[in-house]
């Protein structure tokens, strides 16, 4: 296997596992903030924090390595055309995947609190539960459009 095939299949499972992570957070997630039950929704956000550590930002750092190496194996320009705006999306993927990592750890700990006092979930969970999920729309969409950059490599 060459250095290019190696980093393209990295690359390529980089993006899946972003995929994947997001849409089976934001699935998990949803289901356990519709029961209303603050011992699923704490153990679930638990899980979530932890899936978002292990698997998103490994991903999240490898990615742009992986890409970048691949751009200069293939000739491509770094800041130019299609690779530029992939670049630009995935800035726009920090800059609201960042605060919801720190709002899923918010809501973990605030369910933890409400399952422990044995009390309903307050006002500042639900604040941050739409937070949450607003959030996540742009996100989503911004990797799945780099997605579809990478495999169609526009001419920009």
């Amino acid at each position: 296997m060459t250095l290019y095939l190696l980093l393209k299949t990295l690359h390529i499972i980089g993006a899946t596992i972003l995929l994947g992570t997001g849409a089976g957070i934001a699935f998990f997630m949803l289901m356990a903030h519709r029961t209303g039950d603050s011992r699923l929704i704490a153990h679930t956000a638990g899980v979530v924090v932890i899936a978002d550590s292990l698997f998103t930002a490994t991903a999240v750092v490898l990615q742009p390595i992986t890409g970048g190496w691949l751009a200069l194996i293939a000739g491509y320009p770094l800041f130019d055309g299609w690779i530029a705006l992939s670049l630009a999306l995935y800035i726009i993927v920090g800059l609201f995947w960042l605060p919801v990592v720190w709002m899923q750890v918010r809501m973990r700990d605030i369910a933890r609190d409400a399952a422990e006092r044995a009390v309903s979930l307050p006002p500042s969970y639900f604040r941050l539960w739409r937070l949450w999920f607003a959030f996540g729309f742009p996100a989503f969409a911004s990797v799945l459009v780099i997605v579809w950059l990478m495999i169609s490599k526009p001419s920009l």
